[in-house]
This record gives C-alpha cells, structure tokens and sequence, in this order.
C-alpha cells in the first residue's frame, strides 16, 4: 500500500517558531524583568543570523527562479513571502512588549531610559561634555553629493540618515528622485567602539540612561554647521554573510577562509531596518541604493536592535541583584568526590566519568588538558576545536604541553560559521607553539569534540579518552546543556586512535568498536537502532533529545516507528520538520521544546531494545548537514550508574511543564499544561537534584574522613589496660 505524502514543516518556518518561543519567555511575566531583556535580545540576534544566513540562501534562489517544491511542498518564492510575514510580526510583538511593557517595569524600578528632553541641566551639561570628549572625536560624517557617492554600510552597524539644507549647490547622486539642488543627504556611522546605553548623573535612588543615538542626533547641528537640519532617522542593514568556499580549487584552506572573510563585508542586503517616524524620500533613497522591496524594510518604533540590552541587563550593580535570576553556581562533579585526593587519571582509570554542564563544573575537563600538560608521563595529547573562546585555558594548555615536549595535536575547525577569524588566530599560534595543527577536511566540517591523552603507566600505553556533545568553551559551559564522559575503556581508545588518524591522515578503520563517526557510519547506524526498535512495535521506546531534526530519512523512518505502535519522545529545542499527530503515521509521537534559562544543546539519545536499554551520546543534530556533510560522533554509556542517570535527567525533561512547549501537528508549539501542585522547570530540577546528591556525596566523605584510625603505640601496654 502506497503512503500519502506527507508534506514536512518547513525548517525556516520551524525556525521561526523557535524564535517566537525565545519571544515568549521574554513576554512572560514570572520572569525576571532582566532576564526578559535577554530574551530579548537573543531575539534579535538570531533573527539577525536567520536573515544573514537563511534567506539570504532563499532570496538567491527565488532570483533564480527555482520552482521546486521542498519537502514542505513550498517553493522558494511561497517560503519567503511566508517568512516576511512572520518576520514582521515578530518584529511587531518585540517593539510593543518593549514600548509598552519592559519600559513601563523599568520606570516601576527606578531605571529610565531618557530622551534629550527628558533630562534635567545637570545632565544635560553631562551629556554635552560627553559628546565633547568621547563621541565626537570618533564620529565621520559623510555626505553623499556628486563628488562622494553613496558611501559602504557595514552590516548590523546603526546609521543616522540625515536630510540637509545646504548653502551652497549639492547634487544628489539619486537617479530617479527629483530632490531640489539645496537638499543633501548625509550619513554618520554610530560608533560601535562605544557603549549603546550611556549611564546618566542620577538621584533620589533613580538610574538614568540615554541612548548613544540619541545624544549624536541631539548635535547635528554641531557636525553640519551652517546647514539646516530638515530631519534625521536611524537605519540598519543586514547583509548576506554566508560563506562560499571552493574547496576544490583553493590551495591554501587558510588563505581562502581569509579572503572570504573579508568579502562577507560586502554581501548583498536583505533587510532594512528604519525608525518608523522615517520620512518617505529617505526609506525610498535607501531601498533604491540597497536595491530592495517594501516587504524588505522594517520600520521599528523606538530604538532599532534589540541585541544592547544583553549588555544593558548583564550589568554588574547591585541595585539590580532582585530583577536577575539567582546565580546557580555549578557544582563539583559527582564522580570527582572522593574520600582519598586522587589524580584525575586514577579517577578515570577506575571507571567512566560523566559530567553534565552548566549544572556540574566545567573545571575538571580544563584540568584534564592542563594535567596532561604538565604531566611527565603523557606522551602526546590529541584535540578537535570547533569553538574556543579569545582566551581559552585549553587551547594555553596545549601550548604548554607543547613546550613541554609532548606530541600535540589539534583539528582545529577553520569554517566554525562567525568564529572563523578565532580559530584561524588560533590555529597560527598553536603552530608557532610546536602543536601539529589539521585545518579540518575539504568538503566537511569537523564538529565532533574529542580529547585523546596517551599516557605511558607500568611499562605500558594507556589511553584516556573525553568525548562530549558540546564545544569546548568555558564560556558557553556556563550557559548550554551538555554532556560528556571520561573514559579509559580501550576500545574507546582505539576507536578515537583512530578517529583522529582518519583526520589527520589517509587512514581509514575497517571496524569502530564503541562509537558511530559521519558521514562514514553515523547516518546507518540511526537507521539501524530506529528500525530495530520498530521491530518491537508496541513495547518499543525510542527518546531522542536534539537542538534540530531535519534530516527526511531519519523523519520517514521516525514515521515508520510509529506506525507500527512504537513510542517515541522528541525533545528538539530548535527547528523540527517532523509533523507529529498524524494519524495512522505520528500519532505516537510527541514532540517538545524546552526554552529556559540555559539553551538546550545535549545530544542524546535512548532505545528500549527489548528492555536491554541502550543510551548514546552524540555531537551530531539529525540534520543532513551533520550526518553527510560533518565529521560527528556518536557514543554509548554502558556503565549502569551512568545509564539510570541519563535516563533520570531524560524523564526529569518529558515532565516540564514550565518552560516546555508542545508541537503541534499545523507546525506551532503550545505551552504544555502546568499541574497546580506539580509544577516542574526541568533545568531548575535538575540543578536542584545534582547539588543535592553533591551535598550527600560530601556528608559521607566527611564522616569517612573523620572515623580516623589511631594505631596501637604499644600493644602490650594495651593488653595490660
């Protein structure tokens, strides 16, 4: 019998989905008042991202004149009008939530946002010294006439456009505009070196701000002397900044990742952004120059980009301590609590070790490659980098290990999209340090995040292996899930051996012990757990939690699971274009989103097999570009302890229902309906669980450690007592 076609969600519309649900948690009011103004920002940010890198992609091929349908059954043409609607109605919610709601809450907390009429003479003498000695000198004006054309806007850059009288005779450079000899267009880049929010003199407990715009318009007058100010309004561009590298013919993978850095400035735009009080011949003056449409332009009310509020919230007063959440420090790994100080090796050595961040620390993985820096008797010490912050202690300690002698190697991922420039800067020091540096493969991203450590113990080789579904970045551990295990079991080794011998060599293994590698086996290896576990039709479980499903033969064998009875539990935080609630083919699946206050990054995955339960661990989101296009792994936890924990944390997820949202079969996401009495953030629990098993784990170790034994100094003076 031949299936319906079932038409996917969309996956730019999936994304924007999970973008109205980062909105929501902005809109919520048992938030904190800044924490709602870091959702919003994160909402700026990715659309910012969605617009340079999405449908830029679409636009190319609707200039194409592609006609063919995705597996939505949309064309690039019907996608983007979809997409634009969306777009500026989630541009709409962001500016009336803001105007109307978070500056209200601000004021009720005696934090304002000031316009120049709004100040007081103190602070407006403050404000004129300000632009004296910090703006001005920073500022270019620039006046397009004749002899200077429309000048280069950088993307995501804020731009005051401005209408001038002149004295004298300008011609505008504007072919179809007819605008009189005497009006002249000028633009001034506002200064990103600068602080977007300036903090004012302020009394009586008040915090007062103003807008750096907002203080730069106030003095025109100063920049354009002699000439009248007709009107003034911001603007801001978002350009195409997707890479496009010709593997095939670049010689030099660095030098070409170089250059296109340098031409992703110069992208065509794709989207305008101007206040809405933008009078008509400046909005047409810059569509014509950007070569846009109306549905390309987005007029905002109130101040343009979102993203300064991230910063703005993220300030370090204690005044504001009661409108963030309270800090969740992390914990002590579990597995690193021992009775006896013990060097990290020995704790490996006597069994796996996970370690789930940002509710555990971090700390033990730097102190892996920082110990195995030092150590004498390691050997050599393998890497991937795929994200690593400006200042990384890893990356130092690789460095140091270098220095010291030992053989380091470093995959270091040069095409990590906006952290090229990074790892390249990164790449050339460790070269200089003596570290064996692989840009990645031609043709595929390596995204896999393994450590292998060769220690030499006894007379003999042992080999320590960490493997995690998240990058190793200090930075992002305190605020991704992830999860990631120790390991000295030796057909871990083996398999990372040779894991990083296919990376850096020609080598290719005939057999993987423990762990899945794409494109090479990843890809069947899902197909074949999914389809054994469809074998088992009723009594079979799959829970697969991911940040994005995609891939439409991993969907199709999902939908073949459960037409045959399987249950299948999906936590994908971000894009999913499986179609749940169908009947006859989903109506087994659930599908959930968790947004809350960390990002959901983990990758794992659990099958029931007939009650001998498997577990897996993966770098890899169920997405062509993962699976066919990307260096990932997939791993399993066998130790016992380790499964129940997993399966635990994943059960904790399946029950949220504060911060998680169902979706439905039309493609959109509700709330999952809250119990009164029962009321569960999986984060928040989880955290809640770890520290305290942490606090039991400590009591024991402090009542071992004080049942000290005192020896006997003579026995026979005891038997005599």
């Amino acid at each position: 019998m031949i299936r319906e076609r079932i038409y996917n969600i969309n996956r730019e519309l999936s994304l924007l989905e999970f973008n109205k649900r980062v909105l929501e948690e902005a809109q919520d009011p048992n938030n904190k008042l800044f924490e709602r103004l870091k959702f919003l920002s994160i909402v700026s940010s990715n659309m910012d991202e969605f617009f340079m890198i999405r449908v830029s992609s679409i636009i190319d091929k609707v200039l194409d004149d592609f006609i063919f349908q995705d597996s939505s059954g949309l064309t690039p043409k019907e996608l983007y009008k979809k997409i634009t609607l969306k777009a500026h109605t989630i541009s709409k919610d962001q500016q009336k939530l803001f105007l109307e709601e978070l500056i209200p809450l601000l004021k009720q907390n005696n934090i304002h946002i000031l316009k120049i009429n709004e100040l007081n003479s103190n602070q407006l003498n403050f404000v004129q010294k300000y632009y004296k000695n910090i703006i001005y000198p920073v500022l270019t004006p620039m006046a397009v006439d004749n002899s200077r054309p429309f000048p280069f806007i950088q993307n995501r850059t804020l731009n005051i456009f401005v209408l001038l009288r002149a004295n004298s005779n300008y011609l505008v450079k504007n072919k179809n505009q007819k605008i009189k000899r005497e009006d002249v267009f000028a633009i001034i880049q506002v200064p990103s070196v600068l602080d977007r929010f300036i903090a004012l003199p302020s009394e009586n407990d008040n915090y007062c701000f103003i807008m750096l715009e907002d203080i730069i318009i106030h003095h025109l007058s100063d920049l354009f002397n002699n000439q009248e100010i007709i009107h003034s309004s911001i603007f801001r561009i978002t350009r195409d900044a997707d890479l496009t590298i010709d593997e095939q013919i670049a010689e030099d993978i660095l030098e070409e990742i170089e250059k296109s850095l340098k031409r992703r400035r110069y992208g065509e735009v794709v989207r305008l952004e101007i206040s809405r009080d933008c009078p008509e011949i400046l909005e047409d003056f810059l569509k014509e120059n950007f070569e846009l449409d109306e549905e390309d332009v987005y007029k905002i009310e109130g101040p343009l980009d979102y993203t300064f509020l991230m910063k703005f919230a993220n300030q370090e007063n204690p005044a504001f301590r009661h409108l963030k959440d309270k800090p969740l420090p992390p914990v002590k790994p579990i597995d690193f609590l021992v009775a006896e100080e013990k060097s990290i090796f020995d704790l490996i050595k006597e069994k796996d070790i996970l370690i789930h961040t940002p509710f555990e620390s971090f700390e033990k993985i730097i102190e892996f490659v920082r110990t195995a820096a030092q150590d004498p008797d390691v050997l050599a010490i393998k890497m991937t980098l795929y994200r690593v912050t400006k200042n990384s202690p890893i990356v130092k300690a690789l460095e140091e290990a270098a220095d010291n002698g030992k053989q380091v190697t470093v995959v270091i991922e040069l095409k990590a999209r906006f952290d090229e420039e990074n790892n390249i800067n990164w790449a050339k020091k460790l070269e200089k340090a003596g570290c064996h540096v692989v840009y990645g493969l031609a043709h595929l991203k390596v995204h896999s995040k393994a450590i292998l450590v060769v220690r030499k113990e006894e007379g003999t080789i042992r080999r320590y292996v960490h493997l995690s579904t998240g990058n190793y970045n200090e930075n992002t551990a305190k605020l991704y899930t992830d999860v990631s295990l120790f390991t000295s079991n030796v057909y871990f080794g083996t398999d990372v051996s040779n894991l990083f011998n296919t990376l850096t060599g020609l080598s290719q293994p005939s057999h993987w012990y423990k762990i899945g590698v794409s494109p090479i086996n990843l890809r069947e290896k899902l197909v074949r757990l999914i389809r054994r576990e469809a074998k088992y039709k009723s009594n079979g479980h799959i829970i697969a939690k991911m940040n994005a499903l995609v891939d439409d033969e991993i969907i199709e064998e999902l939908y073949n699971a459960s037409s045959k009875g399987v249950k299948i539990d999906l936590i994908v935080r971000g894009i999913c274009c499986l179609r749940p609630g169908i009947k006859g083919i989903s109506e087994n699946i659930r599908v959930i989103s968790i947004v809350g206050r960390f990002l959901e990054h983990s990758r794992i995955f659990y099958f029931k097999n007939d009650s001998n339960e498997e577990v897996y661990l993966s770098s890899a989101d169920w997405m062509p570009r993962n699976l066919d296009r990307r260096i990932e792994t997939i791993f399993p936890v066998e130790n016992e302890q380790l499964k129940e924990r997993i399966k635990r944390c994943l059960n904790i997820m399946l029950k949220d229902n504060t911060k998680a949202r169902e979706l439905r079969e039309d493609g959109t996401y509700v709330r999952v309906i809250q119990s009164t009495q029962n009321k569960i953030d999986s984060q928040i629990l989880l955290y809640e669980t770890i520290l305290k098993n942490a606090e039991l784990k400590n009591k024991e170790i402090k009542a071992i450690k004080s049942l000290e034994f005192v020896p006997i100094q003579n026995f026979d003076d005891e038997i005599a007592i």
